[in-house]
């Protein structure tokens, strides 16, 4: 794969996963208090801390796996499935309860301050970001694509981050209907990407048993 297609696969891959589109309506619900700077303080804290969690965990990921005697492989099927049940509630257009539960977002409306838990923690880095974040890693070949991976984990917590101040400041633009539409397009991608790692497990697989 060469740097460009992995660097397209890495930042459409982690945007679909994270997908802050449908976030922003949770995040404004759960700050009707707040003022719009209170609220891009929150959103810039929160995607701060999706690159560092995203950050340590596709440095670390491999490492921890090895420590616990977990395959790559393994956890790249693994990974992919959770990717897939992601997706499927995304072409329903609904929010997954992998990315995060109703209980969540009932219990942020009762926060002062959501930026940390449960915005940047699990609503935008969750299991299903994380697991990308490691699998893309997994995916890197050589040191080159290792920096790129983490430049797209930064380019996409920015690229969060501004889509969430537009929000804040400019929420009547939203269009429930065209969420929609888009949330569905975004998660026919993910579907393709889960089955994609999910063939990529199982050839490497054959090759380690074959």
């Amino acid at each position: 794969m060469s740097m460009i297609e992995y660097i397209i696969l890495a930042f459409s891959s982690l945007f679909v996963i994270i997908d802050p589109i449908a976030v922003i309506p949770v995040f404004l619900a759960m700050t009707p208090r707040d003022t719009a700077a209170q609220r891009a303080r929150m959103a810039g804290l929160a995607c701060f801390v999706v690159a560092g969690v995203l950050l340590f965990f596709s440095l670390t990921g491999q490492w921890i796996f090895r420590l616990m005697g977990v395959t790559l492989e393994a956890f790249q099927v693994a990974g992919s499935i959770v990717l897939l049940l992601v997706s499927l509630d995304m072409l329903r257009a609904q929010r997954s309860r992998v990315q995060g539960t109703a209980e969540e977002a009932d219990a942020g409306v009762e926060k002062d301050d959501v930026a940390i838990t449960p915005l940047a923690v699990p609503m935008l880095a969750g299991p299903g970001a994380i697991t990308t974040s490691i699998l893309l890693k997994n995916q890197a070949s050589g040191v080159g694509q290792m920096v790129a991976l983490c430049g797209c984990i930064v380019a996409v917590s920015m690229v969060c981050y501004l889509m969430f101040r537009v929000a804040v400041w400019r929420a009547h633009w939203l269009n429930p209907i065209a969420m929609k539409i888009t949330t569905r397009i975004m998660g026919l991608l993910l579907a393709a990407l889960a089955i994609q790692f999910m063939i990529d497990a199982v050839a490497k697989l054959k090759e380690t048993l074959w």
